[in-house]
């Protein structure tokens, strides 16, 4: 076998340009790709500057749209690196990024909570302080 990598993540967003405005305005990720496949159907992929793993932003539709939000049971499921983690964190919330805590330092790095506006809830991670 030769698997090398996750490439790709799909994430419900209840429309397209609802969710590419908060992954590209919000938190900085650049649009790899916005398809038309017919229809009300896109491929849109969307990642942060550098990264190997991608989200698929996948409109969610019929009961698809109970699980927006709640792919994560609940829990922070996502985790998204910053190598400039206070300044990455003053930047997110200056532009309306909802965090659910301050920042704590733990043993693993920096971290803060925060919820997109979809409902999935993410720890912005850092390295940690010494």
């Amino acid at each position: 076998m030769a698997l090398t990598h996750l490439s790709l993540l799909a994430i419900l967003v209840p429309d397209y340009d609802v969710g590419i405005d908060f992954f590209t305005q919000k938190l900085g990720f650049n649009l790899l790709e916005d398809t038309d496949m017919g229809g009300d159907k896109r491929w849109v992929r969307v990642a942060p500057k550098g990264a190997q793993t991608e989200f698929l932003l996948a409109r969610a539709v019929g009961d698809q749209t109970q699980a927006i939000g709640a792919q994560g049971g609940g829990r922070v499921w996502l985790f998204l690196r910053s190598d400039d983690f206070e300044a990455d964190y003053a930047v997110m919330k200056a532009k309306g990024v909802h965090f659910e805590e301050s920042p704590r330092n733990e043993p693993y790095g920096m971290v803060a909570v925060f919820r997109d506006p979809f409902g999935n809830r993410w720890d912005l991670l850092g390295p940690a302080k010494t």
